[in-house]
């Protein structure tokens, strides 16, 4: 037999004669049991919620009674993002971000109703996903498995035994690397077993390839880091010259990795890269959009000049003589100021977090946890870029809805005023129908992947890195 395949087998048979380790393992099992409680019940509770909600916000449009098209346009809809398949294994940044946007003519409001909003300050202790335990419990007790894999042998001689027998110190690192990882998979198939099981019964029968192509890099990632961990460790108990010194070493590289890296990094971004605050951010909007001109203020030089030239273009006098609604046509080039205003903020705004992310995605070439938990945020459709990708497509829609009523008003208002005793203009009910319901669309699994091209390196950069290690350790290495 192979000596590498052979060494572990044997670290195989060890491992699972150490009662602790199922003591942790009985642990870890309630744990991800819970995770995937809460993530079942969370997904589907939050899911009907939004459907019924949705549903009910465009039963509501539809049964507005006649009435005038910029009534209707500050009526106003709802957009609401539901939750994607594999949030019930990633939560993500799901729970602080809303997942409800009010739509109105003239203003872009922000989402709403986060889960955080609603909960308690233990919130902020975090919650537990299987993604979450997969990310810092298991390789916790991947590095007590691993911390006296070789330093113990080292302490009590038979290290010197095993290579005096022609044992290369290559072929015990690679075989001990090899015995963990198959330790490890014996936790981890189960987990992703389960989550698959979980995340096809979510599908209703109708399961994408996209969602399939999530799933399966979701599944590769995690291997790739938990095989980085079980190399850390038999790496750092070689070249320990106990196994208490290996422990205490491990358990701080864990504490730096998962605890102490991340915090250090987001606020090391945000400091590098401050972002403006809400109010800085909407002052400066309305202050751009008042110097381009206010549409409800009939002097303003802007849209005089509008006026003007209209009524010389159809020779006309007055307002009252142009043959379509000028009032809509002067809402229409005010909505139309005023988004593409907020848009080039936004967009500014989004190159800031956009820098933050990228320093924090930088790190994950000294921190695979960082490496990991970027990606699977990501696949899971539960980050940042998904949260603003609703944002974006809920702003499409707020403005076609606004435009369209500013088109209704324009095509069938009356610029003469009514009378005391006339009645108000109004259009039929039908015509609200002419506005479609909001559907929103996940981003596909290629666009996704664009974003994480710093993370699929760092994991490569990893790979490398530990390869090249255990070639200069297998050189440097000795009994004592």
């Amino acid at each position: 037999m192979i000596p590498e395949l052979l060494i572990a087998r044997h670290f195989w048979n060890n491992a699972f004669k150490n009662k602790a380790l199922f003591i942790l393992l009985v642990f870890i099992v309630f744990l991800l049991s819970y995770a995937a409680y809460t993530g079942w019940t969370s997904f589907v509770d939050q899911n009907e919620i939004t459907s019924g909600f949705q549903n009910q916000a465009r039963q509501d449009w539809l049964d507005n009674p006649d009435k005038h098209p910029h009534r209707m346009a500050h009526y106003g809809h709802f957009a609401f993002r539901p939750k994607a398949p594999l949030s019930i294994f990633d939560f993500g940044m799901e729970s602080f971000f809303g997942n409800t946007i009010f739509l109105e003519a003239h203003k872009q409001n922000a989402v709403n109703f986060s889960q955080a909003g609603f909960s308690t300050s233990m919130l902020r202790f975090g919650e537990i996903s299987i993604a979450q335990i997969l990310q810092i419990l298991l390789p916790l007790l991947i590095f007590f498995l691993g911390f006296g894999s070789i330093a113990s042998e080292r302490e009590n001689g038979t290290l010197k035994i095993i290579l005096t027998q022609g044992i290369s110190w290559k072929q015990l690192l690679i075989g001990k690397s090899l015995g963990m990882i198959q330790v490890t998979m014996a936790l981890y198939l189960p987990v992703m077993l389960a989550t698959i099981l979980l995340w096809s019964m979510l599908q209703n029968g109708s399961i994408s390839l996209d969602q399939i192509l999530r799933l399966l890099l979701v599944s590769l990632a995690y291997f790739i880091y938990l095989a980085i961990f079980c190399v850390i460790a038999i790496l750092i108990s070689a070249a320990s010259k106990t196994s208490k010194s290996a422990l205490v070493s491990l358990i701080g590289l864990w504490l730096a990795l998962t605890i102490v890296l991340p915090r250090a990094s987001q606020a090391l971004g945000t400091y590098i890269y401050p972002a403006p605050s809400k109010i800085t951010f909407q002052t400066g909007i309305e202050n751009d959009i008042l110097k381009e001109g206010d549409s409800h203020n009939p002097n303003d030089p802007h849209y005089k000049n509008i006026k003007d030239s209209l009524l010389l273009a159809h020779r006309a006098d007055s307002v009252q003589q142009l043959p379509f609604n000028y009032s809509g046509f002067i809402m229409a080039e005010g909505e139309k100021i005023s988004a593409r205003i907020y848009d080039q903020h936004f967009e500014k705004l989004l190159e800031v977090y956009q820098d933050q992310n990228s320093f924090s995605k930088t790190m994950a070439f000294f921190n695979p946890f960082m490496a990991i938990k970027n990606l699977s945020m990501t696949l899971s459709g539960t980050d940042y870029n998904a949260y603003i990708d609703f944002q974006r497509q809920a702003e499409a829609y707020r403005y076609a809805m606004a435009q369209k009523m500013n088109e209704l008003q324009i095509k069938y208002i009356s610029n003469k005023k009514p009378g005391p005793s006339d009645k108000p203009y109004i259009i039929d009910q039908k015509h609200w129908q002419e506005v479609p319901e909001f559907q929103y669309r996940p981003t596909g699994i290629s666009a996704v992947l664009k974003t994480e091209v710093i993370t699929f390196l760092a994991f490569i950069f990893w790979i490398t890195a530990l390869i090249c290690i255990i070639q200069l350790m297998s050189k440097k290495l000795n009994v004592n």
